[in-house]
């Protein structure tokens, strides 16, 4: 269906069915891209509306320039190892569930994701963003051992986790929604601790973030936290790795004798390594 498109390089949208047997739905495609394109394409030049149950590893790899749009549920392994692509998943348009009480992706999602973006109206299953490096997740809950390992990127979660939240986390940064203030009670603190956001880049970037949530996904959790911002603010904490906060601080002040981005980055790694 997309072949003349992709030879071409016009941008197309299609609609599929999808089934929990269609595993790595989307990723050979992707494969397609990558080696035509590499990363040169613009966002939403292909998309997917998928209708039912994603496979296992559905949207696995798949690189810049690729949309699925899943109205349903996935299984485990969701956007593993994305690539600049864009996941979006919201329950069946019939669905009368709510979201953030319920489950609708399961384990590991986005395990070793590099870059891209993903809007999960609902709640992920255990190990949610387990080595993710850089792409960017807003989801409505997680289960257990969420943020593990992970060495880049950022998450907003907007409603509870599970225990051990990030574990062995040494970069990115996670912003989550901590209305009962007892996140402390279920973060394992080996390596990350937490503050308010008060920066206020910090504060546009999750503002920013929910905000693009709201428009993919018709979060009404997220309608809520954007209608009654101020209020919300407060309840929201920013939980980062220690040595990631003490590398970021160093390029700022690297940046501020005048070097640029890529030069501030090297002398902050080099200053740390003779800390």
């Amino acid at each position: 269906q997309f072949k003349e498109a992709l030879d071409k390089h016009q941008g197309k949208e299609i609609d599929v069915h999808v089934t929990n047997i269609d595993r790595s739905f989307g990723t050979l495609f992707g494969s397609e891209i990558t080696k035509k394109y590499g990363t040169s394409l613009e966002e939403d030049t292909f998309k997917v509306n998928c209708y039912g149950a994603g496979g296992q590893s559905f949207g696995a790899f798949i690189p810049q320039g690729l949309t699925l749009h899943l109205y349903g549920d996935s299984n485990d392994y969701f956007g593993k190892g994305l690539s600049g692509g864009k996941l979006i998943v919201v329950p069946p348009k019939d669905s009368t569930i709510k979201p953030e009480d319920n489950i609708i992706i399961g384990n590991v999602a986005l395990y070793g994701a590099t870059s891209g973006k993903a809007y999960i109206n609902g709640v992920a299953g255990e190990r949610f963003c387990v080595r993710n490096s850089g792409a960017h997740a807003v989801v409505e809950g997680t289960g257990d051992h969420g943020c593990e390992y992970m060495t880049g990127g950022r998450v907003v979660i907007l409603g509870k986790t599970g225990k051990n939240f990030a574990a062995g986390m040494s970069g990115g940064i996670a912003y989550v929604l901590d209305e009962d203030n007892d996140l402390y009670m279920r973060t394992n603190k080996s390596m990350v601790f937490s503050e308010e956001v008060t920066n206020k880049y910090d504060v546009l970037e999750l503002k920013e973030m929910i905000k693009e949530h709201v428009t993919l996904t018709n979060s009404e959790k997220g309608k809520e936290i954007l209608d009654h911002f101020s209020e919300y603010l407060p309840k929201f904490k920013k939980v980062i790795p220690y040595d990631y906060n003490r590398m970021q601080m160093a390029i700022v002040q690297m940046e501020e004798k005048g070097l640029n981005a890529e030069q501030a980055q090297i002398e902050a790694f080099y200053a740390s390594t003779r800390a």
